[in-house]
């Protein structure tokens, strides 16, 4: 089978791209459907309002500005950053397959690393001497061998994974925007990898890195690699919640194993309870992913960046599947399939109704293809 060539966005529909997804309640899975409904962005963008009124939104969704999008890319440029579309080239292979993808990522310092294939390195930020070393010495390791070490530039092990892959290539994943440095104590390494590496982030310039932005950020370090090592966690760690992406998105996992005796050991030993694969060098990760290449991931739907919009679920349709699909939503996660069974409803008119609910701010998507309702 030909495999379909990839595909650039041309400058209007990049910022048209980049509006949407800046767009109140616009995830990467709601960008995906709305694009397979109205066949483009910019189609996309003038049916939202309705769309969330529709969903029974209480104030109007904002949509953003063609002139806060011309200001960002204005800005990227200013930087000497890049925007890069899910579908074209330089785009992140692996991370082009997780059902989350974003649909746009800025991208300063290297951007041609991305295409390399990846690990990621992670762990604790109270790391021990003895972890930092480790994670320094395997980094290297594995850069060394010809993968792109990805990180997120967190103080502990992050940065010491980063260290030891400057000199072979090592991407910085931030939870806030690419243009802010966190932690501020990492500002040397930051400047280092943007010109040795490269640093990577789907959200706005200037956004301020918070708790609820990591677990994204997680996803995409795993998104990117072809699977990740734990290097010293706790039990609570977010280390552990980038190994359980990592999983999800049928990625390998590795853990250091620790003392018993120390709090930081406790999550990697489990995960090693759990089928992880026990590393206790680079030669452990080369050798199963190795093994994993064997099978390799089915081939990428590649994005139609003009599609046909399909016909939308007549009024009667849609007025009748909204009773059925909110008395069979609730704050808990439930699976989509499940809903579109109980309603006996088609999939596409479920989709739609679940598309106006999450455009009106009151329906959450999780991973695994499930949704709840949101109380406000």
């Amino acid at each position: 089978m030909t495999q379909a060539r990839p595909k650039t966005l041309s400058a209007a529909d990049r910022l048209d791209w980049l509006r949407l997804i800046r767009s109140d309640n616009v995830g990467p899975i709601t960008f995906y459907k709305l694009l397979e409904r109205f066949g483009t962005a910019g189609a996309a963008l003038a049916a939202l309002p309705e769309l969330s009124r529709r969903g029974g939104g209480a104030n109007r969704l904002r949509v953003c500005a063609k002139s806060d999008a011309e200001k960002e890319i204005e800005m990227l440029d200013k930087m000497g950053a890049i925007l890069i579309a899910r579908g074209e080239p330089s785009y992140p292979p692996l991370l082009a397959h997780i059902e989350d993808a974003p649909p746009l990522i800025h991208v300063l310092g290297n951007g041609h690393l991305l295409t390399k294939k990846a690990i990621a390195v992670v762990g604790a930020r109270n790391a021990s001497a003895n972890g930092l070393g480790f994670a320094e010495r395997i980094a290297r390791d594995l850069g060394a061998g010809g993968l792109l070490v990805v990180s997120g530039l967190a103080r502990g092990i992050d940065a010491a994974a980063h260290t030891g892959a400057l000199s072979t290539g090592t991407v910085a994943v931030q939870g806030g925007g690419i243009d802010v440095v966190y932690p501020k104590e990492n500002a040397r390494l930051y400047d280092k990898i943007k010109d040795q590496g490269a640093i990577i982030s789907e959200v706005a310039l200037g956004t301020q890195p918070q708790a609820r932005h990591f677990p994204r950020r997680n996803r995409l370090i795993s998104g990117i690699s072809r699977g990740v090592v734990v290097i010293e966690a706790s039990l609570r760690s977010g280390s552990l919640i980038t190994a359980r992406m990592a999983l999800e998105q049928n990625r390998e996992v590795f853990a250091v194993p620790g003392a018993a005796v120390d709090p930081r050991a406790k999550g990697t030993n489990h995960l090693i309870r759990q089928g992880a694969v026990l590393t206790e060098t680079a030669d452990d990760v080369f050798q199963t992913l190795n093994d994993a290449e064997r099978t390799p991931l089915k081939d990428l739907e590649p994005i139609d960046f003009k599609g046909t919009s399909p016909a939308a679920p007549t009024p009667d349709e849609l007025g009748q599947a909204r009773r059925e699909v909110e008395k069979n939503l609730s704050p808990a996660p439930t699976l989509v399939d499940e809903i579109i069974r109980n309603c006996q409803c088609s999939p596409p008119v479920v989709s739609w109704v679940l598309l106006e609910l999450e455009l009106a701010g009151r329906l959450e998507r999780h991973p695994g293809n499930q949704v709840s309702l949101i109380h406000k």
